[in-house]
């Protein structure tokens, strides 16, 4: 979750501008989503042809633990031995046959394939964009890239952290221009006790050492361990983008009673987000295989975050964010400590104007939302701009709500369960504004737009990847909650709280399983009407509260 805003702090205004610039969609884009015996039947036999001639290739296939007798399949699509970016097609199988495909590919193309740069030469570039101190997260790949006026080009792509950013780039394989970029941040053998951010007791799980206890569950599959940075910002970069942490950097307690309560927030918050990804849908991690869970606290202090510069007072101060390339690529969560009480952040007129932000950990949804981009990132792919990319934030924003009714469901105490975002986090400091920065009830309260017909398509915040959110957010609250849209007057009839599992399983179904990475919103809307119908029939309350709330929201 990496915000960018206009911000303020002890009385010194800042200008944030996102740097990511988009692909906008083309006609000639060969969208496929088909769902009927006929659409099926015909797009079958052009993948079988595409198969057989290599231009479509399988790239991974895993079973539905939904549905176990279905068989997800990823098809990358190729041009002359050279991967299309974001170019695939999902084919949803049982016992080999095909119940629905979902893709975005791009049409027959006559471009060269042959680079001028070497690989080498590619790195060098590769570097130079990231400035001075830049590594590579990743090594140079050829690829085919589409370009904003529909243009495809070949290019080396690589994940370049830099002094202010992780992100993805693309140079021209030619020329080593730079094409394109888009962040990569996205945004118990013992058992101790802990009090978090908002005064609650917490349980721990952690390993038992000589002289103490460590921040490290041993009773859940994969590793998950908690690294206490101790303040040191530099220290924090250093094991996040060369991999430099060992065990001594592990956060520790000596009688076991916890009293860090970032270190508390961020251990628990993010082993019940592992709990509820298991118990709900099945699924084994991150990634569905179990890998680790690192965790990254206290890399500066609230009050040291004042005299931040401004970037790393956006991702390191006031920030939380997933790395998938970070950690030597394992991957890394990463919370922020907020500023002091009494300080404050603006973000010009608007709704967020005057807010205080505290421990990024304390918030449960913040939490769920950051590691959610881990699952989109092993699955879907959804790529970080335009409608693919507030698709990906949406996910997220899905699952962090969907995380806090898992364990608050009544909505009282601590942590009180609601249809907003972080509002545990980022606390309005004047009389009668709001808490949270969005809201899926009524995503207008925060200046996001609940109708497509109102999305945003400038070149900030990646084509509006934060902003644009808020119309997927509404289509879920709606599903669920029902209500009327604002925009459009249509009425919704949602399946009701008690039945909300069915519309959390549906959204997570087509995101994980049926989306390819370039998805638009009517992908969405045809994906997710498919998963409802799948999992509980044909005229289901599920599928016709998830059609009508796209309706809605006026995805067609």
């Amino acid at each position: 979750m990496r915000h960018r805003l206009l911000t303020v702090v002890a009385g010194v205004w800042f200008v944030l501008m996102a740097q990511d610039r988009s692909p906008a969609q083309s006609p000639d884009v060969l969208r496929i989503q088909a769902t009927t015996i006929d659409e099926l039947r015909a797009w079958d036999a052009y993948v079988v042809q595409r198969e057989r001639a290599g231009t479509l290739r399988v790239r991974k296939v895993d079973r539905d633990p939904l549905l176990p007798q279905r068989t997800i399949e990823r098809l990358q699509q190729y041009h002359q031995g050279v991967p299309i970016w974001g170019a695939e097609l999902v084919r949803d199988l049982e016992r080999g046959v095909p119940m629905s495909m979902f893709g975005n590919l791009s049409p027959d193309l006559t471009l060269s394939v042959e680079p001028t740069l070497s690989r080498a030469q590619s790195q060098e570039a590769l570097l130079r964009s990231g400035g001075t101190d830049a590594t590579l997260l990743a090594q140079p790949q050829l690829v085919i890239v589409r370009l904003e006026d529909g243009e495809h080009r070949l290019a080396y792509t690589a994940i370049v952290s830099g002094a202010d950013a992780v992100t993805r780039v693309f140079i021209d394989a030619q020329t080593g221009a730079e094409l394109l970029r888009y962040s990569e941040i996205q945004p118990q053998q013992a058992v101790g006790t802990g009090r978090g951010v908002l005064g609650d007791r917490k349980k721990l799980s952690v390993w038992s050492q000589a002289g103490g206890f460590v921040a490290f569950d041993t009773h859940r599959p994969p590793v998950l361990e908690t690294f206490d940075m101790g303040g040191n910002l530099v220290r924090a970069k250093l094991a996040l983008f060369l991999d430099l942490i060992s065990a001594s950097d592990l956060a520790r307690d000596s009688d076991n009673d916890w009293t860090d309560v970032a270190v508390v927030d961020a251990h628990v918050h993010v082993s019940w987000t592992y709990d509820y990804f298991f118990k709900r849908f099945g699924r084994n991690g991150l990634d569905g295989r179990n890998s680790p869970i690192n965790i990254l606290t206290n890399a500066v202090s609230q009050q040291g975050a004042l005299s931040l510069n401004l970037e790393d007072f956006v991702d390191f101060g006031i920030g939380a964010f997933w790395c998938g390339g970070c950690l030597g690529g394992e991957g890394a969560m990463f919370f922020g400590n907020g500023i002091p009480p009494g300080y404050y952040f603006g973000v010009g007129s608007g709704p967020l104007t005057g807010m205080n932000v505290t421990y990024l950990a304390g918030s449960l949804d913040v939490a769920a939302h950051e590691l959610a981009h881990g699952v989109t990132e092993s699955s879907s792919q959804l790529i970080y701009t335009n409608e693919s990319g507030a698709l990906n934030e949406a996910f997220s924003d899905i699952m962090g709500t969907s995380v806090e009714f898992f364990y608050h469901p009544s909505g009282t105490g601590a942590g009180a369960v609601d249809y907003l975002m972080g509002e545990d986090s980022f606390k309005a400091l004047s009389l009668g504004a709001r808490d949270g920065i969005r809201s899926m009830e009524n995503p207008a309260l925060y200046g996001d737009p609940d109708h497509y017909s109102k999305r945003y398509t400038g070149p900030d915040d990646g084509g509006g990847v934060h902003t644009n959110s808020g119309i997927a957010n509404h289509a879920f609250y709606l599903a669920i909650e029902g209500g009327t849209n604002r925009s459009s007057g249509l009425a919704v009839q949602g399946v009701g709280a008690a039945n909300r599992e069915q519309i959390e399983k549906a959204f997570y179904r087509a995101f994980v399983s049926l989306l390819p990475p370039n998805a638009t919103f009517s992908t969405a809307r045809a994906a997710t009407i498919t998963a409802a119908r799948d999992l509980y029939g044909v005229g289901s309350a599920a599928e016709r509260a998830v059609t009508q709330a796209w309706t809605a929201v006026g995805v067609f």
